[in-house]
This record gives C-alpha cells, sequence and structure tokens, in this order.
C-alpha cells in the first residue's frame, strides 16, 4: 500500500550507517510510513528480516506483503521484550526516526499542529487516556511550568503557566484555538510561530513520555545489538539530540565517562561519526521535516575472538 507518512529523512545516510548484511536481522523502532523498513528490506536476502515497532494503528495502513517482515503494534521502549517474543535477538541494527511524522501533523484531529484548529489530543498512541487537554486543565502549576520550562525550554514559562491557569478557572481548555486564546498575552512578537511550537513540544512529550521512551530504547539497544551492530538515530530537537550523543559517547544519558586503569573510555557503544551527520540544502527544500534533523550512528564494541 502507498505510504501515507512522510518522505524517510537521510535516507540513503542510514542506510549506510546500518552496514547492511544481506542476512541480518534489523529493528526498525519507528515504522511511520516504512519507508526506511522497505529500503532495508531491498537489500536483505531471503534470510534476512526486519521487525518494526509502531504504536500509532495508521501505520498498520503501510504494512509491506513481505513474510521477512514483523510489525509490533508497541511503544519501541518494549524494544528487547518484543525482540525475545519474536525470536530475533541478538540484532545486527536498530534504526531509529524520532519525532512525530507530517502524517500525524497534518491531521487535525489529532491535535499535534498549531496550523489548524482541533481537540487537544496529541496522543501518538490513541488508546493512552491522558491527552494535551487533560494535562492542560489538571496538571498543579508547577506541574506545567516545569513542563514548559524542560521539555518545550520556554524562557516566561511562569507567566505562560500563569495565563493557562486564569483561563481554565473560567472554563477547560479543550481546542487548539482555546490555548492560543489562552496564551496570547504572552506570545513574542514576530516570533509566534516557534513559541507556539515549543509550548506543543513540552505537552507531546510529556502526554507521551517521550524523554524516558528513548532513554529505555537506548539502553536496551545495547542489550539486544550483536557485537559490532550498528545504532542509528535521528532526532529533531535539542532534548533527543543530547541524550544520544551523550549516551553513544559515554554510555549513560548524563554523559559522565568513566575510564579504566589505562584511561580508556569504558562505554558499550563506539560513535561512527563525530558530528552529527545533518541533511543538505536539497534535502531540505524538498523535505521541510528534514531542517532540524540530526543523524548519529553508533557501534556496539566487538568480543575479541
Amino acid at each position: 500500500m502507498t505510504s501515507i507518512y512522510h518522505k524517510s529523512v537521510l535516507l540513503n545516510e542510514c542506510l549506510e550507517g546500518l552496514l547492511i548484511r544481506p542476512s541480518g536481522i534489523y529493528v526498525d523502532v519507528t515504522f511511520g510510513g516504512g519507508g526506511h523498513t522497505r529500503a532495508i528490506l531491498d537489500r536483505l536476502n531471503e534470510n534476512g528480516r526486519v521487525i518494526a515497532f509502531d504504536q500509532d494503528e495508521d501505520a498498520l495502513q503501510n504494512v509491506p506483503d513481505d513474510k521477512r517482515f514483523t510489525l509490533v503494534g508497541q511503544n519501541f521502549r518494549f524494544l528487547k521484550n518484543f525482540l525475545r517474543l519474536h525470536g530475533a535477538i541478538p540484532v545486527h541494527g536498530i534504526l531509529a526516526d524520532l519525532g512525530i511524522s507530517s502524517h500525524q501533523i497534518d491531521r487535525p484531529d489529532r491535535g499535534f499542529s498549531t496550523r489548524f484548529d482541533g481537540p487537544l489530543d496529541m496522543r501518538m498512541n490513541r488508546n493512552a487516556t491522558t491527552t494535551a487537554a487533560d494535562v492542560l486543565n489538571t496538571y498543579e502549576p508547577y506541574q506545567l511550568k516545569k513542563i514548559f520550562s524542560l521539555y518545550g525550554e520556554v524562557e516566561n514559562a511562569g507567566r505562560l503557566t500563569q495565563l493557562i491557569v486564569n483561563a481554565r478557572n473560567d472554563q477547560p481548555i479543550l481546542t487548539i484555538a482555546e490555548l492560543k486564546e489562552a496564551i496570547a498575552g504572552c506570545l513574542p512578537r514576530g516570533k509566534e510561530f516557534r513559541y507556539l511550537a515549543q509550548v506543543f513540544q513540552a505537552l507531546r512529550i510529556e502526554i507521551n513520555a517521550e524523554m524516558k521512551a528513548l532513554e529505555e530504547l537506548l539502553k536496551q539497544s545495547v542489550e539486544v545489538l550483536a557485537p559490532g551492530g550498528r545504532l542509528v538515530v535521528i532526532s529533531y530537537h535539542s532534548l533527543e539530540d543530547r541524550m544520544v550523543k551523550n549516551f553513544m559517547r559515554s554510555g549513560n544519558i548524563e554523559g559522565k565517562e568513566e575510564k579504566d586503569f589505562y584511561g580508556n573510555l569504558i562505554r558499550p557503544l563506539e560513535p561512527v561519526n563525530r558530528k552529527a551527520i545533518v541533511p543538505t540544502d536539497e534535502e531540505i527544500e524538498l523535505n521541510s521535516r528534514a531542517r532540524s534533523a540530526k543523524l548519529r550512528i553508533a557501534e556496539k564494541s566487538r568480543i575479541a575472538e
């Protein structure tokens, strides 16, 4: 079936980073439209496998008719459990294209975009119970301020929170238009779109527990990768990229380095690229989602024969 999602970002760079072996087992933890998965399948022989994860039921519309493919309809934070269930440990490569898809953004009913009016939803898994409206209307002020400051890096998080609390005291904030109206007083002139994007990012990360899920994915990737296996991650904002960079360089999300007696870094992964790979101007022109993309690649340390 034709993909209803975005064009895959940094596709060739991801495939090169995975160092695909024809009979290998690979994991696409963010299946989406299946662009990366199909490209991997094209490089595998009949013995190769791809296990993909996606918690959004819309992704079912993009499943390829291929016996080498398995889709797990779950969050990638359950990576190890489901790979074990499908007899797919160890794997030779893991690909994560983080963030949200243009398909999700372009659906007003999903509530991810500031461009439309619609319900304040933002759930990637629509079976989840907590929506953006729930957060805005039930969280204590200190909780709202914390998520806007931490996940959205909003400078005037206190003022933003106060406007939200004032508005919800009159009536619940249930739609994107109502949220925009409530916080209009703290939007910086000329930077309204960027500010709203930060607010929406903070809510989305909180509702979907994105940072915790990413932390669990990174830790489990070390446990399921074969020696010499590759971890390839595309991130789209500084919080994700910082966590990925720290883990690949030091083995922990805090970036704390540990060294052995000889001064060598003790870490389970070896970074392949010292600097993040970014899209070309040509790719950005064709795919606006690529504008903020950063690709990092690491290899699991090999066990001496």
